[in-house]
């Protein structure tokens, strides 16, 4: 059965939190960054909130002296008590009001209820801009506290003291609006935030799911490529006894050793890569491709639509597997982003045999966006620069000076078969 009085019981606990963290500064209170970042439009408010901060204390001296004969040594320090917070309030929203509040009620005191109402105009002006502030800025239970104090500790008093109650309830009204506003504009502001933040850690989470997709395709297809390698030792271990009838007793024991440790290598890493291999991969049981099938490449893009142009620079030379299906995979992506991000512009294919490393260069004159995936079957960018980084290799990859893209990526030569 549901307790009639938990609702009322749970809102006036809700209250005195709110007033607790009103009144009392906690060491969990951090400061607040109300202001926009951007220079050009932070500087301005940081200069207004500066001069209103200036005027409405210059003027709360003035008008607590000349009008309401108030003597200028009690005038000038509740002055800066009421106004003078506003120059921090963007920042430290809770103590600027603590600050003011506790201006205002000691007006409330010094005047002993002289007058229609105990603070200057000034003043008030001030602490509705502070109330902004902390509508803004604090947690919608502080903003009630702070509304609630405000109310029973500043503007009562000033009511018992001789304000007319009816003005009082008018303040009350400016009060609650002022920080159901504030309210409003920082629930606003922390969505937007929020949002922003969910947005920034849904591309990073992108971008580590496709640098973690890319390694496990590499790992895939250098497993066949490390498997081809360990199949011919453990070949070549045992038909050795075999082709050398003479071979001693210790030699063959040796090979005996070497055949079934690439047997155990070979199994293991088939169970480890079979664990990110799915279903449907079977087409990537197949052959691993290499820079021999470039021509392949080439044709496919010409029936995409682009122009495509090939040269081969410098004497071929044996690859490593790696290497050689890095070098395609590269180039079977350049293309796939210039078919994608720049359909009908002339491509131009390079790949140089130097002395050292095998570059791979594919530029493109069409305009367009970074890409950051590609139809390919690969991750882009980013899966191109984690092949050339397997390697020791590098890549660089961006807009030319004239039109269009480039991407050039240096790999060194590994042993070759």
């Amino acid at each position: 059965m549901t307790d009639p009085d938990r609702p009322a019981t749970a809102g006036r606990t809700r209250l005195a939190a709110g007033v607790r963290a009103a009144l009392v500064p906690g060491h969990d209170e951090p400061a607040v960054t109300l202001l926009p970042a951007h220079p050009a439009l932070r500087i301005p408010i940081l200069l207004v909130l500066t001069l209103m901060a200036v005027g409405f204390t210059a003027g709360t001296i003035a008008i607590s002296i000349t009008q309401y004969r108030v003597n200028a040594q009690l005038a000038w320090p509740l002055g800066a008590l009421q106004a003078m917070p506003l120059l921090f309030a963007a920042r430290w929203p809770l103590a600027a009001w603590r600050v003011a509040a506790a201006g205002l009620l000691l007006t409330v005191f010094v005047r002993h209820g002289e007058g229609f109402m105990p603070w200057p105009v000034t003043a008030i002006l001030a602490l509705i801009v502070i109330l902004f502030f902390v509508g803004v800025g604090a947690a919608r239970q502080t903003t009630v506290g702070v509304g609630a104090v405000t109310i029973a500790g500043v503007l009562a008093p000033a009511v018992l003291f001789g304000m007319p109650g009816w003005f009082g309830m008018i303040l009350a009204a400016v009060v609650a609006v002022t920080l159901t506003f504030g309210d409003a504009v920082g629930g606003r502001h922390s969505a937007v935030e929020e949002l922003r933040w969910r947005e920034e850690q849904h591309r990073r989470d992108l971008a580590r799911q496709a640098v973690l997709e890319e390694r496990a395709r590499i790992a895939r297809e250098l497993h066949d490529v490390v498997a081809h390698h360990m199949s011919v030792i453990a070949m070549q271990a045992e038909a050795a006894p075999y082709k050398i009838p003479e071979l001693p007793d210790a030699a063959r024991q040796t090979f005996e050793v070497v055949r079934d440790a690439a047997r155990e290598a070979l199994t293991e890493t088939r169970r480890v890569v079979g664990l990110l291999r799915s279903d449907d991969e079977g087409a990537e049981r197949a052959p691993q491709p290499g820079l021999e099938r470039l021509d392949d490449l080439v044709g496919a893009a010409r029936r995409s639509g682009l122009s495509v142009a090939s040269a081969v620079v410098g004497m071929p030379r044996p690859l490593d597997a790696g290497v050689d299906l890095s070098a395609y995979r590269i180039v079977q992506e350049s293309l796939s982003n210039a078919s994608r991000y720049a359909p009908g512009s002339r491509v131009h294919v390079e790949v140089r045999y130097g002395a050292d490393d095998l570059t791979v260069s594919v530029t493109d004159d069409g305009a367009r966006s970074t890409p950051e995936e590609s139809h390919g079957g690969g991750h882009g960018l980013v899966g191109m620069l984690e092949r050339a980084t397997m390697l020791g290799g590098s890549l660089d990859a961006g807009p030319r000076e004239d039109a269009g893209w480039s991407v050039v990526a240096e790999l060194p030569y590994g042993d070759a078969d």
